[in-house]
């Protein structure tokens, strides 16, 4: 089967879960392909868990929950060391983390100490404890979300953090015809979704994305976008390399979902916005003139030239 129609495979099975969200399946699935990590953002009870939950089901991964609290301590994520008395010696107890989906819901209701719990497994895919270090089974895929609208009791993510999600994905209200359908289907879907790939097909997918070409001035146009966010007057923090990374991943992604082996200026445009909103910080310039995040970037994204080749 060629590597699109797997994914084309996938994007269905879900759907039979999470009803009228097809291009946001997609966009998630192309994240998990590329190798990132999901930041999924968006009011309550639009589908958010239910989604990541089919995820996992479709590719027949395991999967685990946490529920972020302020009172979540690292140890809750990562694991502890329990003093053996037979043994006379500690014995490191994984946590939850330990998986290969990790679903953190309402990331940002947890404090800032235990949301740096997981920089270093995100990053480098290994939890250090004391001397020893413990490495990650792949894939290895953090599917965090948030509300955007409820600030209390919550914690803005830090910088460091945001940076390491691939992309961001918001998945809105679905219109009225699937929100219909969803009611009438409710029943029927509960064990609708069964799993049709396993992780093998999700790692062979993983590094046929790798494979996929990008041409120089591809590359190139990826730099200016990523460096036009440094010189904005709008930005006051642009993008990292690491956002290149990521938007010359997801672009690698996006042209084996359209059957292609080789990237065009469109894969990136298309992702621009996923990849580089959530990791910049507006200038004071931008808020005095009522701009949002997608506006800056797409400042950006119009002064810069398209390839031609």
């Amino acid at each position: 089967m060629l590597q699109n129609e797997i994914v084309k495979k996938i994007v269905k099975n879900v759907e039979k879960s999470i009803l009228g969200k097809r291009e946001e399946i997609t966009d998630i699935i192309k994240g998990i392909i590329a190798g990132g990590h999901i930041l999924m953002e968006d009011v309550p009870g639009v589908g958010k868990t239910t989604l990541a939950k089919a995820l996992a089901k479709t590719i027949n991964l395991q999967y685990r929950r946490i529920q972020c609290t302020p009172d979540l301590l690292p140890s809750d994520i990562l694991g502890v060391s329990i003093y053996n008395q037979k043994e006379q010696c500690f014995e490191f107890k994984k946590g939850p983390v330990f998986t290969n989906i990790l679903l953190a819901d309402e990331i940002n209701r947890t404090s800032p100490k235990t949301q740096s719990a997981l920089l270093e497994v995100m990053e480098e895919k290994q939890v250090s404890e004391g001397i020893e270090t413990y490495y990650m089974d792949g894939p290895f895929i953090v599917i965090a979300t948030q509300n955007p609208v409820e600030h209390q009791g919550t914690f803005m993510l830090p910088e460091a953090q945001l940076d390491r999600f691939m992309i961001k994905v918001k998945l809105g209200y679905v219109d009225a015809e699937s929100e219909g359908n969803i009611l009438l289907t409710l029943n029927e879907r509960k064990e609708a979704v069964g799993s049709i790939i396993d992780k093998d097909d999700i790692l062979a997918l993983q590094r046929q994305v790798t494979e996929i070409h990008a041409a120089k001035p591809v590359v190139d146009y990826i730099i200016n976008i990523v460096k036009g966010t440094r010189n904005s007057k709008y930005i006051a923090l642009g993008g990292s390399t690491r956002a290149s990374i990521a938007l010359l991943r997801t672009a690698q992604a996006s042209a084996l979902i359209e059957g292609r082996d080789y990237v065009i200026p469109d894969d990136v445009k298309k992702n621009v916005y996923q990849v580089l909103c959530h990791r910049i910080i507006l200038s004071p310039v931008a808020r005095a003139n009522s701009m949002s995040d997608m506006d800056t970037v797409r400042d950006v994204l119009d002064r810069i030239s398209i390839p031609r080749y």
